[in-house]
């Protein structure tokens, strides 16, 4: 690469540092803000009503919140930076930190990394397929029936799994899953009962993921067969395959990546409802039960959290633009 287009690539990289700095810089002043114009009390939302008289007097000294909105703030950034999200009230005065990262996150991105690896892998390679076989039985099959998956409700089918696989069949867990970590004695025996309750959440959420990969996927590659240069490589006598996946299926990644990017935040925002049917005990679940306890400094941490990886999605998505398409770098 040239001198001048290293220094674009350069530009192009550090005008989107700059950028998502700033956008993360403007959620965690909002995620500030939200909170303590909340109606009601502000300090009485963030301090809760089950807390005990000394850990109510600490946490108002920890936060600040006796004195001006301003100095509060300061003190919101200086306890950000050093990893102090505050306590739950619903878990025993629990750092939230601990609440949302001791085994919940693990588990939420275990699942969730499962299923969109999966709801892609499929998506795409079957979406690729269809198009390339256009309204025959094949492409018309796929269709209606990752169209009906996309469309059903997702707390509908885990009812459906545990009714049937669970309850009748008893070949999955009805509920319930490994909460905390494993002894190193069993490790094996772990592993595979891990596995085992994960098998209906990951179905549902598959089922409901892959259907917007694979028309995203089908619809950008016929677009791209319309291309000049794909009747050029027509043209050379290039065989159907090598036209498919070395030029439709890798400019057809292009606006992939970016619904890719879309959906990573719920690698740890979790599939509220999902986690909720099968009890599964990821940030999604823990989202749900914060708002039904009022637990604000949890919902605060959630909140925060699931913002930086969708700002951090996005980024790595026009990041790796650069090397998807030529256009940018130039």
């Amino acid at each position: 690469m040239s001198t001048g287009k290293s220094t674009s690539t350069w530009k192009y990289i550090g005008q989107r540092v700059i950028q998502t700095l700033i956008i993360w810089f403007i959620i965690i002043t909002l995620n500030f803000i939200i909170f303590r114009v909340m109606p009601g009390d502000p300090r009485q939302a963030l301090l809760g009503e089950g807390l005990s008289p000394e850990l109510r007097i600490a946490v108002i000294e920890r936060f600040g919140l006796d004195k001006p909105m301003i100095e509060q703030y300061w003190l919101y950034l200086v306890n950000l930076f050093r990893g102090d999200l505050g306590y739950s009230f619903s878990h025993f005065g629990e750092p939230v930190i601990d609440t949302i990262f001791a085994f919940r996150f693990m588990n939420t991105f275990l699942l969730m990394g499962a299923s969109l690896v999966l709801s892609i892998s499929i998506g795409m390679a079957v979406g690729v397929y269809a198009a390339a076989r256009r309204d025959t039985i094949v492409d018309t099959g796929s269709t209606v029936t990752f169209l009906i998956a996309y469309a059903l409700p997702v707390f509908w089918i885990g009812i459906l799994i545990l009714y049937y696989l669970g309850f009748l069949l008893d070949l999955l867990p009805i509920a319930g899953t490994i909460t905390r970590g494993y002894n190193h004695a069993n490790v094996i025996e772990y592993i595979i009962d891990y596995t085992h309750h994960m098998i209906g959440p990951l179905i549902v959420l598959t089922l409901s993921f892959i259907g917007g990969f694979y028309l995203i996927m089908r619809d950008t590659v016929l677009d791209v067969f319309t291309q000049d240069y794909i009747l050029a490589a027509r043209a050379k006598g290039l065989k159907e395959r090598t036209i498919l996946y070395g030029h439709a299926m890798r400019n057809a990644m292009l606006p992939m990546v970016s619904v890719i990017a879309v959906n990573m935040p719920y690698l740890i925002s979790g599939a509220m409802m999902t986690e909720y049917v099968f009890s599964w005990s990821g940030l999604g679940l823990l989202t749900y039960n914060s708002v039904l306890s009022v637990d604000y400094p949890v919902l605060q941490g959630v909140f925060l959290f699931l913002a930086t990886i969708a700002v951090l999605s996005n980024f790595a998505a026009d990041i790796l633009y650069l090397y998807l398409d030529p256009r940018i770098r130039y």
